[in-house]
């Protein structure tokens, strides 16, 4: 009995499977055969591809998506650095140029120290300068501690600019030649004419408008022309003389055809003063 039952189940596998070789015989006659898949098939592509086109669509924009932020990231990030590269370009620019304006002064001040024989010099940075006494003083950062001592003069260039007219421990005010204060203390000065002759007088003032110092009281009528040099006099005992202070740009008569002021074009740019020169007179 046994052995029947085992017999009956080995030939139900044996016909399942001749059945199933039958089937794929037959499926894959009939595909080779068509040119379209059958119903099932069709119907199980369908479903595929539609999965497949819904999974692919968010895929898709989701990748665009990301690629467009990276790019617009990266975008963002190479105009930052061409942003900070022009203005590197231009600090360093602006830099070279102030050094080299720097360097020109200083070069200046040293041919300046070095023509001051008589002298001693005390080199200084101006730290100070309002504007609403742009003409009229400067401050300076030596001071008493440095040596510096009231009324001496102040160069800077290759002429006087002004004299110290207060002397604090670590810094001093400056006086300016263009000053129009009648509290001024004036500077006495001095020109020597084409002819030989000596014309003293006192700065008595400034033209914003010309960038002109005004002369007067001159002691002589002597024919003074476009050019001459004047130089500080000595007179009073304030300032040392033979310091130079500019050239005649002209000269203004009265009714009589007398010249009674000059104007001088001052051998320093006072607009523009950033290292000056005390200089203390040698013992």
């Amino acid at each position: 009995m046994q052995k029947f039952s085992f017999n009956r189940r080995l030939v139900i596998v044996i016909v399942c499977v001749i059945v199933a070789f039958a089937l794929m015989t037959v499926s894959v006659a009939v595909r080779n055969k068509k040119a379209t898949p059958p119903l099932v098939q069709q119907f199980g592509n369908d479903i595929v591809g539609l999965a497949d086109r819904v999974v692919a669509l968010p895929a898709n924009g989701l990748r665009g998506s990301v690629s467009a932020v990276s790019e617009l990231l990266n975008t963002y990030q190479e105009n930052q650095q061409l942003k900070k590269q022009v203005s590197e370009l231009a600090q360093t620019k602006v830099r070279d140029q102030t050094l080299a304006k720097e360097n020109k002064q200083l070069k200046k001040q040293i041919k300046l120290n070095d023509s001051l024989t008589d002298y001693s010099a005390i080199s200084a940075a101006v730290i100070t300068r309002t504007p609403s006494s742009w003409q009229n003083q400067v401050i300076i950062n030596k001071g008493s501690s440095a040596g510096v001592v009231k009324n001496m003069p102040v160069m800077s260039g290759s002429g006087l600019v002004g004299r110290i007219s207060e002397v604090n421990k670590t810094n001093s005010k400056v006086e300016l030649i263009t000053d129009n204060n009648d509290s001024a203390n004036r500077f006495a000065v001095s020109i020597t004419t084409k002819s030989g002759k000596t014309v003293n007088g006192v700065l008595s003032g400034y033209n914003a408008d010309t960038g002109e110092i005004t002369m007067n009281n001159l002691t002589t009528k002597a024919k003074i022309s476009k050019g001459d040099k004047v130089v500080t006099s000595g007179l009073g005992g304030v300032t040392p003389k033979g310091l130079y202070v500019g050239k005649v740009a002209k000269a203004s008569g009265d009714d009589y055809g007398l010249s009674t002021k000059l104007h001088i074009t001052p051998a320093t740019d006072l607009s523009e003063l950033n290292i000056v020169t005390v200089a203390v007179t040698k013992q």
